[in-house]
């Protein structure tokens, strides 16, 4: 691994310059190509250097090239603001250290305690690679893959049933994969995410080609559409939200528009969890429980449990009205 992460700038610089077409480019396609995407000479022509000093950084030569060279590439390949930002990052001079070994993430008892007094706000907190830390019951409620123990891109590629949640499931993938490659930077060589990556790159073509294609987005809001089984469709707002001094730590929240169809349903599923509402915290140690080994303490399934009041009847059934009164795409942020 080591050998294979020494020239991280060049193979992104690679990745990126195979997916820029000449005609998006502005360059004339006088055909024979040979590679896809725009030739070495192209792009150092288009960033205004040598075409021999633009081979030297893809081959891992040269590896610090100035701000305004790495400015120059950023135009020449299209990349917005996050994918620039994260060519920086790259390029920066890694001091040579002793890694040491990461700390147990662990949510902050506030942060616990703040996020169990949500009762219609569903939201949960993962840690800098996607290993959930704490939840609320309504965000178990929502999808058994928010409960602590689970890790989020994991399950997105692993779980089946994330499929039947989300019924965009390629658009949501093809976000979540650089929204990953967002949070690591340039710390290809961490454990943890060496860990998550190897899994997923034996286990999922999906994958393996989305992490080929080195996109990077930092996208913190949207809308994700759910298809639950219980409450039908909703339609959440979502916010990620860093939480200082943590590492990395992200507490992500949902809420539906006021007095939308997603509110009530929304509501309806509240009322559902309520029993349930106190979800133990879990540290995540140096070592994860892997996404198929199903853990102990995983929040039961949206069921309501045997002994529950009679009047959860009437949400159960409403679900279902709802669930066949629309139906709507899903997008998971």
């Amino acid at each position: 691994m080591a050998t294979e992460d020494a020239n991280t700038l060049g193979r992104y610089l690679r990745a990126r310059r195979e997916l820029v077409t000449p005609a998006a480019a502005g360059v004339p396609d006088l055909g024979n190509r040979r590679v896809p995407g725009l030739r070495r000479e192209e792009v150092a022509f288009l960033a205004g250097v040598s075409s021999d000093y633009y081979v030297r950084l893809e081959q891992g030569r040269d590896r610090h090239p100035s701000e305004q060279v790495l400015h120059g590439i950023a135009r020449a390949l299209q990349l917005d603001g996050d994918a620039t930002r994260y060519l920086l990052r790259l390029a920066e001079p890694q001091s040579p250290r002793r890694r040491r070994a990461r700390r147990p993430e662990k949510a902050a008892e506030g942060i616990r305690t703040l996020i169990g007094t949500w009762p219609l706000t569903p939201a949960y907190v993962h840690g800098r690679y996607m290993d959930v830390l704490a939840a609320n019951g309504l965000a178990v409620a929502l999808s058994p893959f928010n409960a602590p123990g689970h890790n989020g891109i994991l399950a997105a590629f692993l779980q089946p049933e994330m499929r039947e949640l989300h019924p965009d499931w390629e658009d949501m993938t093809a976000r979540i994969v650089p929204y990953l490659r967002s949070v690591a930077g340039a710390e290809v060589d961490d454990p943890r995410l060496v860990e998550i990556v190897g899994e997923l790159s034996l286990r999922s073509e999906r994958f393996r080609a989305l992490w080929a294609r080195q996109d990077v987005k930092h996208k913190t809001s949207g809308t994700s559409r759910f298809d639950h089984p219980l409450v039908g469709p909703l339609e959440l707002h979502y916010e990620k939200l860093l939480v200082p001094g943590t590492g990395g730590q992200t507490l992500v929240t949902y809420h539906a528009r006021p007095g939308s169809e997603s509110e009530d349903g929304l509501r309806l599923l509240a009322g559902m969890a309520a029993p349930e509402q106190a979800v133990p915290e879990q540290a995540v140690p140096e070592h994860a429980v892997p996404e198929h080994a199903a853990p102990e303490h995983t929040a039961p399934e949206h069921t309501a449990p045997e002994q529950a009041a009679p009047e959860h009847t009437a949400p159960r059934t409403a679900g279902r009205v709802m669930r066949g009164h629309r139906r709507g795409d899903v997008t998971d942020g």
